[in-house]
């Protein structure tokens, strides 16, 4: 495993590259995605447990999905149970893995309790937002900046642990490590993928669905429903091309960026 260092231009080629291998495999990708949001959803169901199984299932799952997409690149064929083949090799990495993600963004959370009095921590448990609330704490904003400030690098020790642990064996900590150093080194490409991800999967939608809306409403709120169908397994297959450039394959040199 050798992390590359990719020019600012190739992150906004992810998204692209990300939507070409989606057609290579459409009803595979898209169930892969939706599948690995939907057991995310069903389990945080649960009370007292939920969250916590969810954040401790997560590194599996995606590595599921990456196996996925990674046999789709190859152009061979597999079935949806590739879903949980994450779990099969190393799984307690990945589950301490999940488990060090929780315990990062849960300190995230807690350290804007002085900053707005728990407000958004407050928000965050319900999973639903109270305006009366929020407009009555002033410094709601700024704990939603700090929070988002100290979650950026536990975000980034996560993003790639999942394939460090899975396809290359390596233990939680060493691959939370290499995650955080293999992103810290690609800051440029990530902040061009993030631009390409707001424009093309949030401001052009829509702008374009507000168009239709003012023809037609109803027209517009049964476009948003493919739409979002179409968006979310590309935004995942374009994971996996991030990962394939920074740290490539296991048994292959890295892949050399091409815009």
């Amino acid at each position: 495993m050798h992390v590359q260092q990719v020019p600012m231009q190739r992150g906004w080629y992810w998204l692209r590259d990300g939507f070409a291998l989606w057609r290579r495999n459409p009803a595979l990708l898209s169930f892969l995605a939706f599948g690995y949001l939907l057991i995310l959803i069903v389990v945080s169901v649960f009370p007292y447990i939920g969250q916590l199984l969810a954040f401790l299932l997560m590194p599996g799952l995606s590595l599921g999905v990456f196996n996925g997409c990674r046999v789709v690149d190859d152009g061979h064929k597999t079935g949806p149970d590739i879903l949980l083949s994450g779990f099969r090799h190393n799984s307690q990495s990945l589950l301490t893995i999940g488990g060090c993600y929780l315990v990062g963004s849960v300190f995230a959370l807690l350290i804007t309790i002085p900053v707005d009095g728990g407000v958004l921590v407050k928000t965050v448990l319900h999973g639903k937002v109270d305006p009366t609330l929020i407009g009555s704490t002033p410094s709601f904003a700024l704990a939603a900046l700090l929070a988002i400030g100290m979650s950026t690098p536990v975000i980034m020790a996560y993003w790639f642990a999942p394939v460090l642990a899975g396809w290359w064996s390596q233990p939680a900590m060493k691959a939370l490590f290499f995650s955080f150093y293999a992103c810290l080194r690609n800051w440029r490409p990530f902040l061009a993928f993030g631009v390409a991800l707001m424009l093309f999967g949030v401001i052009l939608p829509s702008f374009a669905l507000g168009i239709i809306g003012l023809l037609s409403p109803t027209l517009a709120n049964l476009l948003s429903v493919p739409l979002l169908l179409l968006l979310v397994p590309i935004v995942f297959a374009s994971f996996y091309v991030n990962v394939r450039d920074v740290l490539g394959l296991p048994g292959d040199a890295p892949a050399a960026p091409v815009a």
